[in-house]
């Protein structure tokens, strides 16, 4: 899962971030309305971590902006302000959720894994297809019963291929939503983590299909 952290507290953004990565996922940072709208367009994040307090345009004002233009990714206020009013604004804008700080951590990541697979009309954190199962609480996954060794990169590809089932996935999400803004992934790296998958999901039904020219999508029908 690809966050974007809005949040112009250097030290709270990189706390952030290094908290979201320990539990796999891939985040990226900026600190300003004005460059959080100019990167949502045209890339693709499942979720945005806002705070309100922003200079210039503040985190209302955004989200604003970004529902006013029919961007309908999740977004989550992370905020210091702690008054009824603030939080029935914020979501009347257009927020998804809302959090005080100083917040904890877990609390954090169950909220943002929740409007993700909200996002996606996925009703708790197993996410199924055929025999394969994958946690994303637990960060298990399991084929046929039996636990399924997954590197990182491959875990992401497969949350994100079963989270968009039975749409097709793009290469170029796959590469933004594996490496943000911090890695030089190329469509061929891509290729070899889908052949790696297919074999370890050699066993069982659901099957990794390229669709020529646009990505990948993944079903259970043998």
């Amino acid at each position: 899962m690809r966050v974007l952290v809005v949040e112009d507290d250097a030290l709270v953004s990189d706390g952030i971030k290094r908290g979201l990565e320990r539990e796999h996922f891939t985040v990226d940072l900026v600190g300003s309305a004005e460059d959080a709208e100019r990167h949502s367009i045209g890339e693709f994040f499942d979720l945005l971590i806002v705070d309100l307090g922003l200079p210039k345009a503040d985190g209302f004002t955004l989200i604003k902006r970004l529902r006013d233009s029919g961007r309908k990714t999740p977004v989550l206020i992370l905020t210091a302000r702690d008054t009824v009013d603030d939080c029935v604004k914020g979501l009347d804008v257009g927020a998804d959720d809302y959090m005080v700080k100083p917040f904890r951590l877990p609390e954090l990541v169950a909220r943002a894994r929740a409007l993700v697979r909200r996002a996606h009309s996925v009703a708790d954190s197993r996410l199924t297809c055929g025999e394969l199962e994958l946690d994303t609480a637990q960060h298990t996954a399991r084929l046929l019963g039996q636990t399924l060794g997954l590197t990182g990169r491959e875990w992401a590809i497969l949350e994100l291929l079963l989270l968009q089932s039975p749409n097709v996935v793009s290469k170029e999400k796959i590469l933004q939503v594996l490496s943000g803004w911090d890695s030089d992934l190329t469509p061929n790296a891509i290729e070899v983590y889908i052949s790696r998958l297919r074999s370890k999901l050699a066993d069982g039904s659901a099957i990794i299909r390229t669709v020529r020219g646009i990505g990948y999508r993944i079903d259970g029908t043998a």
